[in-house]
């Protein structure tokens, strides 16, 4: 079964159907909210709103531990994420929907990884050179394709801890480090899902320029910020609803 995380006020999945709600208790404490469960395109999807709902959660306090744990405990075997982000290039403007393929984390002070010398179980040191499944990563841009929705093939993700936005000299050495985008909760949960085994990419809709960069020079528009998420999440919907009828046609 595939997952659906939903990031900032995306708090229902408008496009599961048949929705059943389960709420899973975990090791770690409960997740961020129920997790719904119905079928997209005929395909059977999970969905888990990050933030809960309503959205209270900011981006450092997320139990994502027990969001991956409840998720694989519930079938799922592989994560598609939807970060909204802050763009640092010309190329990764607002309203672009990028499928990045590297991390840098930036995030302090937060439950990382399961191995975390508690338990009886032998320290896990997983790869991640490369932190994004490429199957399914080559799966949503195939499926964008097919749905006519423009994706962006690639880009490192920051991961910032907020829930305060970046400063400008912030953003600046974020592009010095290679970074193009920019938001505050892909890690630990990419990291997270390495360790318990799976599959996950992540689709960012860029909903503004980061700070000191275009229009967001001097200071960043929540309006415009707002306005631009709600158009962009409707081509992700398109996408995923594309992806689902590829997947429910594979043998």
């Amino acid at each position: 079964m595939h997952a659906i995380i939903g990031g900032t006020q995306t708090m229902t999945l408008p496009v599961l159907e048949g929705i059943r709600s389960e709420m899973v208790e975990t090791p770690y404490g409960r997740p961020s909210g129920a997790i719904a469960i119905g079928a997209i395109g005929g395909r059977e999807f999970a969905f888990l709103p990050r933030h809960g709902n309503p959205h209270m959660l900011p981006p450092h306090k997320i139990n994502y531990r027990a969001n991956l744990w409840a998720l694989r405990k519930l079938g799922v075997t592989s994560v598609v994420a939807i970060c909204t982000s802050g763009g640092l290039a010309d190329r990764f403007g607002p309203g672009t929907i990028v499928c990045p393929d590297q991390i840098v984390d930036y995030t302090w002070g937060r439950e990382h990884t399961l191995s975390d010398g508690l338990s009886n179980e032998p320290v896990v040191h997983v790869d991640f050179t490369i932190p994004f499944t490429a199957s399914l990563r080559q799966s949503l841009i195939g499926a964008a394709s097919l749905a006519k929705v423009s994706v962006y093939d690639g880009g490192c993700y920051a991961c910032f801890n907020g829930p305060r936005l970046e400063t400008a000299a912030e953003i600046r050495a974020l592009a010095r480090d290679g970074c193009d985008l920019v938001g505050q909760t892909m890690m630990p949960e990419a990291g997270l899902a390495r360790e318990l085994g799976l599959d996950y990419a992540a689709l960012c809709p860029i909903v503004n320029h980061a700070a000191g960069i275009g229009d967001s020079r001097s200071g960043i528009s929540r309006a415009e910020l707002r306005a631009t998420r709600e158009a962009a999440m409707e081509r992700v919907m398109q996408l995923l609803e594309q992806f689902a009828r590829v997947e429910s046609a594979a043998p």
